[in-house]
Order: structure tokens, then sequence, then C-alpha cells
């Protein structure tokens, strides 16, 4: 009798493990074969799930958030005034910049970034990222007022890649897409001077809005949320647009009206890092990421990341685009100073490999 138990126990902990392994081996087909916007349940079920915001590709490995196609650029211009002899959807940038001493080294202890730290009357963060509650600006008037300076005069996009009011910005982009996507519109990737003169202006701000850093004027000082770097690739991927989905905290283009420059470029502290060109000689890279994105790091108009090569690609990168002023063009009279095509993605077909 006690043998007959013991076989029929033996024999019911047999199949309760064979279900249970069974079950296992359904639920990783299920996990390979389907879709990563579907889950597998405790008993297989599939489970809907969905992401906060719903994104597109963009050229089959960008992703952006869809939302309204933007404003006409023209509507804009007229709305802004500030578009002077440039083409459309772009601002008119002129007057003199305050420029670096000639670089002998990587760090300089006499450069405008490290000027400006000395000014700071309130750490957030003394540390790397640094972050300046606030400068003391009559400090830094006398500070810089023998600082050479340097003529400039170009034309900048008023908002991120694909700048249109209201539509979101292309990320997860890499250096020479970036440049790509600029010659393929005429215009070229933004170099760092140009863009570090169109945030801060002939004052050398160290905010585009002023001297006192905020987070209601931009969306930056975001808390941090560690990222799972294997659910990014391949970055076309269903597991990819989950991780970027989870990850974002930044705005539509022209989302934050104070985060404005001087000559009324939006978004370029916070929001997305945007790619520019290197103007520096004998530095190996020539992809510089530029503003900061919408945590918190630095997000001022000087500090520049020069770590990453050409081929670097990041869930919070973006960029905008530059060009000269058209020929015989003059800053336009009265030009002034403020003061301080998507292809969505077939959940049916296969990804592809990582890029």
């Amino acid at each position: 009798m006690t043998r007959s138990v013991s076989f029929r126990v033996l024999l019911a902990a047999s199949f309760v493990l064979g279900v249970t392994a069974v079950g296992a081996f359904v639920v990783r087909l299920q996990a390979s074969e389907l879709p990563l916007d579907m889950l597998s349940g405790a008993a297989g079920e599939k489970v809907e799930r969905k992401p906060q915001r719903e994104w597109h590709l963009v050229n089959g490995k960008h992703w952006q958030i869809v939302g309204p196609e933007g404003e006409d650029p023209n509507v804009t211009d007229r709305a802004e005034g500030n578009r002077g002899s440039c083409g459309a959807g772009m601002v008119e940038v002129a007057g003199q910049m305050k420029a670096d001493p000639a670089r002998k080294v990587l760090f300089d202890p006499n450069s405008i970034e490290e000027m400006q730290k000395r000014t700071c009357t309130k750490w957030i963060q003394k540390e790397y990222p640094e972050r300046c509650a606030e400068f003391d600006r009559d400090k830094w008037l006398a500070m810089s007022k023998s600082l050479p300076t340097k003529p400039m005069h170009f034309c900048m996009d008023r908002f991120e890649y694909p700048n249109r009011k209201g539509a979101y910005p292309v990320i997860f982009i890499n250096f020479g897409e970036a440049k790509q996507a600029c010659t393929d519109q005429g215009k070229r990737l933004c170099n760092e001077d140009e863009w570090t003169f169109a945030c801060e202006g002939e004052e050398a701000t160290p905010y585009p809005y002023g001297y006192v850093r905020s987070p209601d004027k931009c969306p930056i000082d975001g808390k941090w949320r560690a990222f799972n770097e294997k659910a990014l690739q391949p970055r076309d991927s269903f597991e990819a647009m989950f991780e970027l989905d989870r990850l974002w905290q930044g705005t539509a283009n022209g989302g934050s009206p104070g985060c404005k420059s001087p000559f009324g470029v939006y978004d370029m502290t916070g929001n997305v890092d945007e790619w520019t060109q290197n103007v520096r000689e004998g530095e190996k890279n020539q992809s510089i990421l530029k503003g900061g994105y919408w945590g918190p790091v630095r997000t001022r108009c000087r500090p520049s990341t020069r770590s990453h090569d050409e081929n670097h690609i990041f869930y919070q990168q973006g960029f905008r685009c530059c060009s000269d002023v058209p020929a015989g063009g003059q800053a336009a009279p009265g030009l002034q100073l403020e003061t301080a095509p998507p292809t969505s993605l077939d959940p049916s077909r296969s990804t592809s490999a990582p890029r």
C-alpha cells in the first residue's frame, strides 16, 4: 500500500513538473516569436503591451513621437519676426562672439566655460556633470569685458529637427546621419561655435535665458533613469521603442516658450542633445554634442561633450541645421537681440541587424 501511494505521489509530481516545463517552453517560444508589443501571461495568454506614447520610425532607423505635423514655418516666421535674410524656419544670427583663447591643452582654466564657473554663487552639484543654480552677472560682465571677440553671421533652424513648432524632435541618430539629413535639405550641420553663439548671445550668458538656472523655462533636470543598453539594440526594434518610451522626458519643439535664446532660437539647452561639427584643430572626433538633454546634466551654452565618435548613437541625441546667410544678404535692418517623411514600424516584419 505504501509503495502504491509513493508511486502515485511520484507520478503526480512528475506530471506537475512536466506541465511546468512545457509551460515554460511555451512562454519562451511565445516571447521569441511574438512582436514585442505582446507579452505572455502565466498561462500563455497574450497580454497587450502598450507604450505611453505612439512612436514611428523615420527613414527606417530613427524615432519620433507621433504628433502634429507642426506649424507651417512661414506662419512661425511671421509670428517670431526674426527670420531676417534666411530661409523659411530659420533665424538670422549676427554679432560678436566672445572667443576662447587658443587651445594648447584639453583643459584650459582660462576658457570661457571655466571662467564662468568662477562666477557661480549657488551650486546644485559641483562635481561633474556640474550644475549651477545661479551665476553672478555683474562679476561675469567685469571678468569678460576685455575678452577678444569674433564676428558671427549665419542662419540656424529655430527648432530641433524636423524644425517645426509642435512636432517632436527626431532622436536616436548619429553624427553622420545628422549631417546627411541637413545636406538633404540644402543646409549643413551647425558647427559648435555657431551653436554656442546662438545660445548665449553677445553677452555670453551661461543659459540661453540668462544667469539663473530654470527647469520651468527649459526641459532640464529630469530624474535620472537608468537605461537598458541591450534593449536599445537593434534600434529599429519594438524593444528599442519601448525603452525610448520609458526614458523619454522631453517636449515637442517650442513646447517650452521660455526656453529661448537671445536670438530667438528655441530648446538649445535640455530636451535633446544636439550634434555639431568640431571647429578645433587636432582633435580626433569631429562629432560634438551641445546643450545636454532633459536629465540632470550641465545644460549650459558653453559646455560640450567631445568623447563620442561619429558612429556613436544614443537615445537622447538629435540635431538642428544651419546655413550660410544667402549671398549678398546683410544683417536684417533692425535685427535685435531679445532680452536675456516618416515610415511606421510594421509589427509583422522582422527587425534588422543592429546599426
